[in-house]
């Protein structure tokens, strides 16, 4: 069995990590931290997993040498504070903030506003969306988990990008659930404030222009401009992305639709639908992908997906499997709620 950590364990990306990881067949899930609730059953914040996982939370990992791959779901700027350690007690390393997915400190300093810590990891992190950037992240000792919104768009994009089909820049209008802001409540997510309304926020400063940037560049192997604008929805959980390229060439929709299915042919968490549904990949580690051909050389281009699961833990662990040669599926292959 592969022994598995998750530090920082009882927000809602560490619980989605445990729920996860207390079925998965190989990976065993050992210990799971959390300051504030240390010496509190994991179910007591977590109250599905009641019956499910036996532990109490500790307040640290006494000796990170003891596990196979550690998760850490500690806040940005905080996780560069662990990950050293864990990396050089011999745990390959997960890491779900933000702290490893841009390349150099320069450019996390600029859209995170902190000193980054740690410059000799920084760019050696594999980007772990596994469909893109599989056989980096099979290599890795540490792989920055991807956002929920730089996954969702660049999985809808890639295609064209690594084709050269679309020209260098995409506008991403995406639409979250309030589970994106995290836990604790806020003034923005207060129920009477979103309940009943679509709002954008952080327009052109969002953490995550950079990180769709960075993924699109990579598969396009040029640079990619993006214009993101997202929004927060009045749903729990959920997120979809409505994307707009231009072609290089006239392309019907058939020739693209074939283009994308060649292109994740053997990738079992993209579907390539008519037109993705949210609620069909809520509770799952899917990501939906629909297409129209617009005029000319426009392509709108949608996908769908859970922000905690295929947007944050799920992904943690396909990163985890493919990292010690798990089948990619192990502990994930299970379908949506579909309502």
């Amino acid at each position: 069995m592969v022994k598995a950590a998750i530090v920082g364990g009882s927000g809602y990306t560490g619980g989605e990590l445990a729920r996860l990881l207390c079925r998965h067949p190989t990976i065993s899930l050992e210990t799971v931290t959390s300051r504030q609730h240390a010496g509190t059953k994991i179910s007591s914040v977590h109250a599905n997993l009641e019956g499910f996982l036996d532990l109490k939370f500790e307040e640290r990992l006494v000796d990170p040498s003891k596990y196979d791959v550690v998760f850490v779901a500690a806040p940005h700027g905080a996780s560069m504070g662990v990950v050293p350690e864990l990396l050089a007690a011999g745990a390959r390393v997960v890491d779900l903030s933000g702290d490893y997915r841009l390349r150099d400190s320069v450019e996390y300093k600029k859209w995170y506003g902190l000193e980054h810590k740690d410059e000799a990891n920084l760019g050696k992190a594999a980007y772990g969306i596994t469909e893109l950037f599989g056989e980096t992240v099979k290599k890795a000792d540490l792989v920055a988990n991807p956002g929920c919104y730089p996954t969702c768009a660049a999985l809808g994009l890639a295609p064209l990008f690594a084709s050269g089909l679309a020209e260098g820049k995409a506008i991403v209008d995406a639409k979250s659930g309030t589970s994106g802001a995290g836990q604790e409540p806020t003034k923005a997510t207060h129920h009477p404030t979103c309940g009943a309304s679509i709002t954008p926020y952080k327009i052109a400063t969002h953490r995550h222009t950079p990180e769709i940037e960075m993924a699109l560049s990579m598969v396009a192997g040029s640079r990619v401009q993006t214009v993101f604008t997202p929004h927060l929805m009045p749903i729990v959980r959920g997120m979809l992305c409505t994307s707009y390229v231009t072609l290089k060439e006239k392309k019907s929709k058939q020739d693209l639709e074939e283009l994308y299915r060649r292109y994740y042919q053997d990738k079992k968490f993209v579907r390539i639908v008519q037109v993705p549904s949210i609620p069909a990949t809520v509770g799952s580690n899917f990501c939906e992908v629909g297409l129209e051909v617009c005029g000319s050389d426009t392509v709108v281009v949608m996908s769908a997906l859970d922000n905690l699961v295929k947007g944050g833990s799920g992904q943690a662990v396909q990163n985890a499997n493919l990292m010690f040669d798990l089948p990619e599926a192990s502990g994930l292959d299970f379908p949506g709620l579909g309502v």
